[in-house]
């Protein structure tokens, strides 16, 4: 059975074509549609706020008690949205989630997108459109994307030597969520001070521009918001993926504990992203900070997990692309929703932190470290204690082929889907995708009713 990939454009065409019906059929049928539930509660509280006075933190989307989380400079940012009625906001969401795909691609893969034209491109898009957390960010209508660009835009500035104004992309982040906080962390350890004074700055005026603008809601998130866990959801739910997630599923949602294992994370981090940075692998040392900000986030749900694409462009740039297209592929399975209702037992320690152990298995194993091929040597040196040549020797010089620069782009890992969702996964909740309006389970190793992933009663912390 010949299984080549087909060489000529009608081959490759009609090959598209079938791959994109699959995703099509998939996407629409398999996972769980968000309705957009995270956009209506910026496009809510905007609208609050401007049109009918509101307080920013006051607004709940209608039937649920989840409402705006972020920093008080989200807002101001997304201030635009008052001006828009709500189809043109969904467009919206969509360009700027797609402009800022393009970005992160552009960048992770560098100059090598070129050789492989339109056709590499759409398999890659086929690829990307199946990746759970990709899906969930677009279906949400969330900003995760534009966090990645706006910091792998300073990822690129400093591995290409632009680093005057590196720095900005990474304060602006910070000031949206503050989990992008963790990579002026990296700027600082990798002694890059002045990018590391322009991101505190950039997120420092930022935020002194929302405090202007919005003093109340400023001083609220400041000093009880951002404070009150209960605003963003339960810890024990399956699509929290981060450390406190898993032991909050085993019964341990105690600071200590947690503590504990963000040390220890840490600490792994600082070794192995300084060692990234001495060696100007700066797409490694980025890559490992968005794992790391995954892991010790206090909730970490599926839609934030964006943050692993770096990482799958490392292990292909590494020469592991198997590796990054299994592990591709068990992110696109939706497979931790088949622990929805009950995550006991081994197999919901395992299987519904699948997820996690992915994302602390690439903090530990990544390879990292990596001089960029085009800094590293040619082979040739010059030692000074080689004889000369004798003036009377023949000029025959042996041929030597030196290695070109390998090319610093990647791939994008693609893969099919592993598996569907789930039991537990029916259409009709894609109304309610966050369920808020369900009481919590009273242990979370033994829930026999559906978890929320959005509830005003969480565990306690």
């Amino acid at each position: 059975m010949n299984t080549r990939p087909p060489r000529t454009g009608r081959g490759r065409l009609l090959l598209v074509l079938a791959l994109a019906t699959a995703v099509t059929v998939f996407t629409a049928t398999v996972p769980l549609l968000r309705d957009w539930f995270d956009l209506r509660v910026y496009y809510g509280t905007v609208d609050t706020w401007i049109h009918h006075g509101g307080h920013l933190y006051d607004y709940r989307v209608p039937g649920t008690t989840y409402g705006f989380t972020y920093p008080p400079f989200a807002a101001v940012a997304m201030l635009p949205l008052a001006l828009l009625d709500w189809p043109t906001t969904i467009a919206l969401a969509l360009l700027l989630n797609l402009a800022a795909l393009a970005v992160v691609l552009r960048v992770l893969a560098g100059p090598a997108w070129r050789r492989h034209g339109w056709y590499g491109c759409a398999l890659a898009a086929c690829g990307l459109a199946l990746f759970e957390p990709l899906r969930d960010t677009f279906s949400f209508g969330q900003v995760n994307v534009l966090l990645l660009a706006l910091v792998l835009t300073d990822a690129w500035l400093l591995s290409t030597g632009r680093g005057r104004w590196a720095g900005a992309g990474v304060g602006l982040a910070a000031a949206v969520k503050l989990t992008p906080a963790l990579f002026i962390a990296l700027l600082l350890l990798a002694r890059r001070w002045r990018a590391a004074a322009v991101a505190t700055a950039v997120a420092a005026a930022a935020t002194a521009l929302a405090d202007r603008v919005a003093p109340d809601a400023s001083r609220f998130y400041w000093t009880q918001a951002l404070w009150d866990t209960t605003r963003v959801g339960r810890l024990d739910y399956v699509s929290n993926q981060s450390l406190q997630g898993v032991l909050a599923r085993l019964g341990e949602p105690g600071r200590p504990a947690w503590a504990l294992a963000v040390l220890l994370v840490v600490c792994v981090w600082a070794w192995r992203a300084r060692r990234a940075v001495t060696a100007e692998d700066w797409t490694a040392a980025f890559a490992l900070t968005g794992l790391t900000a995954c892991l010790v986030s206090p909730i970490t749900w599926v839609h934030h997990l964006v943050w692993l694409l770096p990482s799958f462009a490392v292990l292909v740039r590494a020469g592991h692309p198997r590796a990054a297209g299994v592990l591709y592929a068990v992110l696109c399975s939706s497979v931790v929703w088949l622990w929805v209702d009950d995550a006991s037992g081994i197999d919901g320690f395992l299987g519904g932190n699948t997820y996690t152990w992915i994302t602390l298995g690439l903090l530990l194993w990544l390879p990292a470290g990596q001089s960029s091929p085009q800094r590293r040597p040619t082979g040739r040196s010059t030692n000074a204690t080689d004889p000369a040549p004798r003036p009377a020797a023949p000029a025959i010089i042996p041929a030597s082929v030196q290695p070109g620069p390998a090319s610093s782009g990647t791939a994008a890992a693609t893969a099919g889907s592993a598996s569907g969702p789930g039991r537990g996964r029916d259409r009709s909740a894609s109304n309610d995708p966050t369920a808020s309006t369900r009481p919590a389970a009273s242990k979370p190793q033994s829930s026999s009713a559906r978890a929320s992933s959005y509830t005003a009663k969480p565990p306690p912390c």
